[in-house]
């Protein structure tokens, strides 16, 4: 099955609905009733009624839409509806601040927003009162105002219940809106300042669907269930999580959140998910903890798995005759139920937004759970590479897709250029010049092509530390490499124009929990870091790192964090990937004195 090639994001969904009509489309789980489908046709009905009250509310084409929201069936609704309603859609995240949204307002001058729940509403509705640019705010669940604001709130379900939809006139406006239009501004997630809000056109979308659908072709795209958990405000589960099910007909279920994930994946039991490194990484030291902790057999039976998978998989040798008849019976018995841990119908993890660390790629590979490392950022709408299924190369980030041109700029810069690249920046065309010349992206990222064409990611330009002898290092690398080990958690590394490398170390809790029972400590997180046992022992585990890397990359001595980066402290992006000019900021002192 190859997928059609639309002119809109729009004109793809209304006509997917029609085909498909009362089939199910999007699941949701709601309390006394478990999972509960909506179809295509329903989503489609409520599309029109949306889109019938951003209009009746004064949005015009081209006007820009907030949207704060988890991920559930009214986020795809309103995505979908301010974009038939000929706006631009503003996805923006939960975690944001109010200082965050009042940005995002007055840098995109959005006219409305479309907001889910009482405490979002809080936060952003502080925000929209400070400006005079927003005019109206929708909010899904009941915001609880004692008093008017400065702008016009509504209720979702009484809105919806007096729209006058006309579904036929909205079809005709999709069948107008073509690829060069503009469908959403992302902003991006701002490791290194301010975020900028980056213009997508529905051709840049629908141009990553059509590459990634291809793709995929070789594990089949029809009947599939996708489970979606990463941020909807982030490019890559909007494309690839949202469009792409709806470019290839399948279903969507919505995660309730990261603690009831492992239950989710069991009941939704998904064929694909998109994903971000650092949740496989998490899954993955929960699952060698639970294997360790039951002990016996099954440990042993666990490991065996892991050691004949890897063989495979990650050395490429062949099996024995014994270990072939072992692996098999491995395979219904271990490895079935790894797999049925994640639903047991998986064809593809896909991976992104970070870069994956070979030895987690190779774990989950070795119980048969296909993870593919892909690689893109926001400015490319985002996917610009991904592994395929056939031949994943756990090193690289995979093959280029279909219609996206890449070249590799003198000083190792990946280079990009095709319509999946943005139409710049909002408003900001300094910043805009500067990374899009002569039609190229330049993304910041330093790669390597090799001879079948795998593409392979070495650093991150502007996280590249330069010590004081002039040596480069890898910053990612390194603290992807700590971030492995039982007894770290979180690591940044510091070092640019310094003698050597020193690093900031959240140790893992759970690990720390079981080391302080083991040894009769107490179980305070500050009071062990003052432990010099403890301390021993964490550096124990950076030694361990230290010996597979180079002189110049060995990380010399460190310090510990006083909390652990997160979303919430701002010393980390929505995407888990660690804001440094934050951190090192707010740690300077600690670190230059290991010096």
């Amino acid at each position: 099955m190859a997928i059609k090639r639309f002119e809109s994001l729009t004109a793809m969904f209304f006509e997917q609905a029609t085909a498909r009509g009362d089939a199910p489309f999007l699941y949701a789980k709601e309390e006394g009733r478990g999972w509960v489908p909506m179809s295509w046709r329903q989503v489609a009905d409520d599309v029109a009624r949306l889109a019938d009250v951003l209009t009746s509310l004064g949005i015009r084409a081209g006007d820009r839409v907030v949207l704060v929201s988890e991920n559930r069936p009214e986020w795809f609704v309103s995505d979908l509806a301010i974009m038939a309603a000929g706006a631009i859609s503003v996805p923006t995240y939960t975690t944001y601040t109010e200082r965050d949204y009042l940005h995002i307002i007055e840098n995109s001058g959005a006219k409305a927003a479309i907001v889910s729940t009482k405490a979002l509403a809080r936060t952003f509705l502080k925000a929209a009162h400070q400006s005079d640019i927003l005019n109206h705010a929708i909010v899904i669940e009941e915001a609880g105002l004692g008093q008017s604001l400065n702008c016009d709130v509504h209720r979702w379900d009484k809105v919806m219940a007096n729209a006058e939809p006309d579904l036929d006139a909205l079809k005709a406006r999709a069948a107008g809106t073509t690829r060069d239009d503009l469908a959403c501004l992302i902003y991006t997630s701002g490791t290194g300042g301010a975020p900028k809000g980056v213009q997508l056109s529905h051709g840049a979308i629908l141009s990553n669907c059509e590459g990634a659908a291809k793709v995929l072709e070789t594990i089949g795209l029809e009947n599939n269930a996708f489970l979606s958990f990463l941020p909807l405000s982030h490019a890559y589960e909007h494309t690839a999580g949202q469009f792409l099910p709806v470019a290839t007909g399948a279903e969507i279920w919505y995660a309730e959140g990261l603690e009831k994930l492992a239950a989710n994946l069991e009941e939704a039991k998904p064929t694909v998910m998109v994903v971000v490194p650092r949740l496989f990484e998490l899954l993955r030291a929960r699952l060698m903890r639970a294997i360790e902790k039951e002990g016996g057999l099954k440990a042993k039976l666990f490991d065996k798995a892991l050691e004949l998978g890897l063989k495979r998989k990650r050395d490429g040798q062949p099996l024995s005759i014994i270990e072939k008849v072992i692996d098999k019976g491995l395979d219904l018995t271990v490895r079935k139920k790894v797999r049925e841990r994640f639903g047991g119908r998986l064809k593809a993890l896909v991976s992104g937004g970070a870069p994956l660390s070979p030895d987690v790629g190779y774990f989950f590979a070795a119980f048969d759970l296909p993870l593919l490392q892909g690689y893109g950022q926001t400015e490319a709408a985002p996917v610009i590479s991904v592994n395929p299924p056939a031949a994943p190369r756990m090193h690289t980030v995979g093959k280029i897709l279909d219609g996206v041109e890449v070249k590799i700029a003198d000083d190792g810069e990946i280079c990009v250029r095709g319509e999946l690249v943005m139409k710049g920046y909002w408003n900001d065309e300094k910043a805009t010049n500067a990374v899009i010349v002569d039609g190229w992206l330049h993304t910041g990222d330093i790669g390597r092509l090799d001879e079948d064409g795998y593409l392979e990611i070495t650093d991150r330009k502007k996280d590249i530390i330069v010590n004081d002898k002039g040596d480069n290092v890898s910053p990612q690398k390194i603290e992807g490499m700590l971030a492995l080990e039982d007894e770290i958690a979180q690591a940044m590394i510091y070092g640019d124009r310094r003698p050597h490398l020193v690093g900031l170390i959240v140790p893992d809790a759970e690990w720390a929990r079981e080391w302080a029972a083991k040894h009769g400590k107490g179980s305070d997180m500050d009071a062990l870091k003052a432990d010099a046992d403890f301390r021993k022992a964490v550096d124990a585990a950076v030694a361990r790192v230290n010996m597979r890397l180079s002189n110049v990359e060995k990380v010399r001595k460190f310090t510990f964090a006083d909390e652990a980066f997160s979303v919430e402290n701002e010393q980390m992006t929505p995407t888990l990937k660690v804001r440094r000019h934050i951190v090192s900021k707010a740690y300077k002192e600690k670190l230059e004195a290991l010096y």
